[in-house]
């Protein structure tokens, strides 16, 4: 597959060749390195829970947990992100940038201590937008990801989908050129520092299905000012797509070349620099670097975790990221009931999501279902 090139543009640009390849590809499995995680242990689950900055004890507190309902640590629902390094970006289109940019998931059961997954990902569609407000046009590359346990039952689902865009097309379209980074002062600082001392988790309370009012709004939770810090940490849990160092690092460049984007001094760097490196962020069209979508995925899952308590369990996740989450920005996860069902046996809530931004601007919106506990059952 070639791609083609002008004198005037850095990075290439995607042919209908290319796209013709990629197209020929769905149904097909995706074949990558394993997951950053294999298997969920109490150092994985911890380093994830604290990437995402959940404190939740049934993940971090071993004497707690195994008093609860699961009778001992699980997971938080979003360390599959850690367990697949294949479905998150997508793949296929050499040096065209990759924009993760929404996923649904739906769990069959919790992970737990121990749980040694295993994930088979497919490319299942590919559509062109022929023209986007922040580049032009667009491919949005759909996969679906299954994720089973050594007996090899269905732990979990996800069907995520990324945009690939031209670099130079969404720099010049400069479409976020007027979007600030946020700076605050001492006060406004220690305001949202505060709101993390009064987070509510509703923990070993249960909340009952028949308790639950539609349109009651869930406690929200904050995140941030994001700083470059906040995204080491989640990568430490995450483990990120390309990050590879030395003389791995080089090999990998050689064996994909559309993969090492040049630094200011030469040497090459991944492509998801772009999440603590303003400079290739400016180049891609972004004002400044920017987090990860998974993060902020993870970030709504930690409040529904929170409202939901011990004896929930999150059914279903369906979550677009619609904005730029920026380096300085804060986000508020808020969320409310909007429907109430019995299924059989089982006691269904859905809620409404969103993640909002200090400017007012929602960054990332969906919807979650869980199931709870019924009085008298």
């Amino acid at each position: 597959m070639t791609q083609a090139k002008s004198k005037k543009q850095s990075f290439d640009r995607w042919t209908d060749e290319g796209l013709a390849e990629l197209r020929s590809e769905i149904g097909t499995e995706i074949i990558g390195p394993p997951g950053f995680i294999t298997e969920a242990t109490r150092d994985g689950i911890r380093h994830f829970a604290l990437g995402i900055g959940d404190e939740n004890p049934l993940w971090l507190d071993e004497d707690y947990a195994a008093k609860s309902p699961h009778g001992g640590l699980i997971a938080p629902p979003f360390i599959l992100f850690a367990m697949n390094r294949t479905a998150w970006g997508a793949r296929g289109l050499r040096g065209i940038h990759s924009m993760f940019s929404g996923a649904y998931f739906e769990w069959h059961r919790t992970i737990r201590l121990g749980d040694r997954l295993t994930s088979k990902t497919t490319l299942k569609d590919i559509e062109v937008k022929q023209e986007s407000k922040f580049a032009g046009r667009t491919i949005k590359q759909i996969r679906e990801v299954t994720f089973r346990d050594s007996a090899g039952e269905v732990v979990a689902v996800s069907r995520p989908y990324s945009f690939r865009m031209e670099r130079d097309a969404a720099s010049a379209k400069g479409k976020y050129g007027k979007l600030t980074q946020a700076h605050y002062t001492p006060d406004e600082y220690a305001r949202i520092a505060a709101e993390y001392d009064q987070e509510v988790r509703r923990g070993n309370d249960p909340r009952y299905w028949q308790d639950v009012e539609i349109g009651e709004s869930l406690p929200h939770v904050v995140k941030g000012p994001l700083t470059v810090t906040d995204i080491i940490v989640w990568l430490l849990g995450f483990g990120g797509q390309w990050l590879r160092a030395h003389g791995d690092a080089v090999r990998w460049y050689r064996r994909h070349p559309k993969g090492g984007i040049p630094n200011s001094f030469g040497a090459y760097e991944p492509p998801e620099i772009v999440h603590w490196d303003d400079d290739l962020a400016r180049r891609v069209g972004v004002p400044a670097a920017y987090d990860y979508g998974p993060q902020r995925m993870s970030w709504l899952g930690h409040l529904m975790t929170n409202w939901m308590g011990d004896h929930g369990f999150l059914r279903n996740m369906d979550v677009q990221v619609r904005r730029f989450n920026l380096v300085g920005d804060t986000t508020w996860c808020r969320g409310k009931v909007a429907e109430k069902w019995q299924e059989g046996r089982n006691h269904l809530v859905r809620c409404e999501i969103l993640a909002e931004d200090q400017r007012g601007e929602v960054t990332a919106k969906g919807t979650a279902t869980v199931e709870l506990p019924s009085k008298g059952t």
